[in-house]
């Protein structure tokens, strides 16, 4: 791994996770399939953007676990086990022990239409400046940068864009429409599809 921006990426245990999908994927697919398939669209776009030195994935599923670890992404276990906040402080510290980043970003894991181009182009933005780009309804947080050398400090959860503002980060508008489109329902599913999904959602909903 070389020095540079690492982005955390949580994935609740698949049982759990985004409960408004259900139903959502066509042709019976199940819905821990769908939900794998978001977030591996999500990491794989992540990780090819010229901005991310890396993408460690936090999760305690044994699914999830075994299915990044099969494509090259490094799995943290989600040992907290206390939410979304927990698990990012916690890969937040265990990247800074090893001293292998030089900047820490959470993603969030829902974003299948993410296009490479446009996280560069929001990383670009920020500048060093510790930094959070809200969601298309402007209530949530996508995207979240510390300052190089400086704690993450996640305040992810309901009203997580006012949260981050009040915590002094900057706001990050710009022209990076599959960044801000988060997928908790199938009108947002409807969204990214507009956009443009990733190959492993698109084979789950077409």
């Amino acid at each position: 791994m070389t020095a540079g921006l690492y982005l955390i990426v949580p994935i609740k245990p698949l049982h759990l996770a985004k409960s408004r999908l259900l139903g959502a994927a066509d042709r019976g697919a199940a819905h821990a399939d769908l939900v794998t398939a978001v977030a591996l669209d999500t990491v794989t776009a992540a990780r090819r953007a010229a901005g991310v030195a890396g993408v460690v994935v936090v999760t305690s599923d044994p699914t999830l676990t075994e299915t990044f670890a099969a494509e090259g992404v490094e799995v943290l276990p989600d040992t907290p086990a206390a939410g979304l906040n927990a698990a990012l402080r916690h890969g937040d510290a265990q990247l800074r022990r090893r001293g292998i980043a030089t900047r820490i970003g959470a993603l969030q894991a829902d974003l299948p239409a993410l296009r490479p181009a446009e996280l560069d182009a929001a990383i670009a933005a920020a500048g060093d400046d510790r930094s959070f780009c809200p969601d298309r309804h402007g209530t949530g947080t996508t995207l979240l940068l510390a300052e190089p050398g400086g704690p993450l400090a996640p305040r992810f959860g309901p009203g997580s864009a006012d949260a981050h503002a009040d915590s002094g980060a900057k706001t990050l508008l710009g022209q990076w429409d599959s960044l801000r489109c988060d997928v908790d329902t199938e009108a947002d599913l409807a969204a990214a599809a507009a956009l443009g999904l990733g190959p492993h959602t698109a084979r789950r909903v077409s």
